[in-house]
């Protein structure tokens, strides 16, 4: 029998039928069985997903381009911090820090990278995979907590093993007792008040954090019976009533609607002492306009073996569990921080507006014959084109300290504001 499903169900006779946040918390964060503590081999082609990373080293060549320009608009501070939430396998990181090196070297020399990870198995590959670069102190795997970036210096060696042995994000390390029921587990933030300027950046992170499921009946909650789990319903909380009338919409019936209070919490906790930077989020994702048009209502799903299923239950700790982010409630708490969020734009967009200006060199820069081009070409086609990646990952750019004008003129941001008035006008 599965060993995760005899935890749970062992939880549920100790407590009482559980929140599904708490379920999916379980499911996949148990620090022994959970599906991101297990091993880091569910990631890539071969196991039950992969994401931009993955395709090609030229998406983190292109947001190292990105991350050199928020820097210029930042005024090239001697010292920025890029810290990335969930950085899995370290890949991305890997292509940024390696591409800055080679074509950025005055964003390079300001730049400190923290990856907050909290799978130990992930935390083991990303030493791997960062090992020159966490020598020389220019990147570090961060506990929980991201008190490290307050430093006004790169960590000391000493200092790099006591944060490796302390555990990272996607959280293991100190617990929030402070957190409410079914949240002790997810990734702690200290203070990251700090004079340097900050990037905040998450690719495929929020969508992987617990949500709690509501319907007409009420709030879900998980029983178990004769070695299955059941669904009952509770009445909604004050909390998740007030997600919905701000943030989302009131399901009908025969729907189900998420709503993330941990990723609410997790964005307050980053973002709340933030004083300069960027945040930077990319995901599966949509708007409250979106599900007023009746779309995106209900987008919890498994993931096995690139396989997507509707069925949470079937194989706890052996699927990924998923909700798209709701990105109108991302940015009302980067609003309310101070920060000044901009339209929500796909991928494509995106990549299109940082690519273009040298025609995607980033991409094909290390091919020697034709086949390695069109492969590549390939590749980079799947990351833009709504066949592919292009449109099913929306970003989110918001911004604290930055003139507005240098804001709007961020590469990113400029494909979309120019190809907007065609669609409006055809």
């Amino acid at each position: 029998m599965n060993a995760l499903r005899q935890k749970i169900e062992q939880e549920i006779r100790d407590r009482g039928p559980l929140p599904f946040s708490r379920y999916m918390e379980l499911c996949l964060y148990h620090e022994e069985l959970g599906y991101y503590s297990r091993n880091a081999a569910q990631f890539g082609k071969a196991g039950d997903f992969y994401t931009s990373s993955d395709v090609h080293a030229v998406f983190g060549r292109l947001l190292a381009r990105q991350f050199e320009e928020m820097w210029r608009a930042l005024g090239s501070p001697e010292r920025i911090n890029l810290v990335e939430l969930g950085p899995g396998r370290g890949l991305f990181a890997q292509d940024v820090l390696d591409w800055s090196e080679n074509k950025f070297s005055d964003f390079f020399r300001a730049l400190h990278y923290v990856l907050i990870e909290r799978s130990p198995a992930l935390r083991q590959r990303i030493e791997t995979t960062l090992t020159r670069h966490l020598e020389t102190g220019k990147a570090e795997v961060s506990s929980s907590a991201l008190a490290t970036i307050t430093k006004d210096h790169p960590p000391s060696a000493a200092e790099r093993r006591k944060n490796a042995a302390h555990g990272a994000s996607r959280g293991s390390g100190p617990q929030n007792e402070s957190a409410p029921k079914g949240r002790k587990n997810l990734p702690l933030v200290e203070s990251t008040s700090t004079e340097a300027p900050t990037i905040f950046f998450a690719n495929e992170f929020f969508d992987a954090l617990p949500v709690e499921i509501l319907s007409e009946q009420g709030s879900l909650r998980i029983d178990a019976h004769a070695g299955r789990f059941v669904e009952a319903w509770v009445p909604a909380s004050l909390k998740e009533l007030e997600f919905l009338d701000r943030y989302s919409v009131h399901p009908e019936p025969g729907e189900r609607i998420e709503v993330p209070l941990a990723v609410q919490q997790y964005a307050n906790q980053v973002l709340g002492d933030m004083p300069r930077g960027f945040f930077l989020a990319i995901d599966y994702g949509y708007t409250r306009e979106e599900q007023l048009a009746g779309r995106h209502r209900g987008t919890l799903k498994a993931i096995r073996q690139h396989s997507v299923s509707a069925n949470p239950y079937e194989a706890p700790g052996e699927q990924d569990i998923t909700a798209d982010v709701n990105f109108t409630a991302l940015a009302a708490v980067a609003e309310k921080h101070g920060m000044q969020p901009q339209k929500v734009i796909t991928q494509s967009q995106f990549l299109l507006g940082i690519g273009e200006a040298n025609e995607f060199a980033d991409a094909f820069e290390d091919c020697r014959m034709p086949q390695e081009r069109a492969k590549f070409a390939l590749q980079l086609k799947h990351l833009v084109t709504p066949a592919g990646m292009g449109e099913s990952f929306h970003v989110m750019v918001a911004s604290k300290g930055v003139a507005e004008e240098k804001v709007s003129s961020l590469a990113g941001l400029n494909f979309a504001r120019r190809i907007t008035p065609r669609i409006l006008s055809s």
